[in-house]
């Protein structure tokens, strides 16, 4: 369980967060209730798939989604414990 995020790790995030379409993806899988599939993701941008691959990897090595490989299928979910964290950490910076 991460209790605190070191401060390269909120660095991290903050620039993986610091782009629109990586935060309408972030916002596009926080309303599934299951993991949201790639293509499900992909479908609501008109980006190339190189270019959505840049973003949502991005996300997952901010560890802010959690990736699971389902054969040729890629299905995310929210990483609650990570975004749980950065949100305290910026909610004691005191802004």
């Amino acid at each position: 369980m991460i209790t605190e995020l070191n401060i390269k790790q909120v660095e991290k995030i903050s620039k993986a967060l610091g782009d629109p379409y990586r935060l309408k993806i972030m916002k596009i899988v926080s309303k599934s209730e299951t993991c949201t599939q790639c293509c499900d993701v992909s479908a609501e941008f008109n980006l190339a798939q190189s270019t959505m691959s840049h973003h949502i990897k991005q996300l997952i090595d901010a560890d802010l989604l959690i990736a699971d490989k389902d054969g040729r299928n890629l299905k995310f979910v929210i990483n609650k414990e990570v975004c749980g964290a950065y949100a305290d950490y910026i909610k004691n910076l005191g802004l």
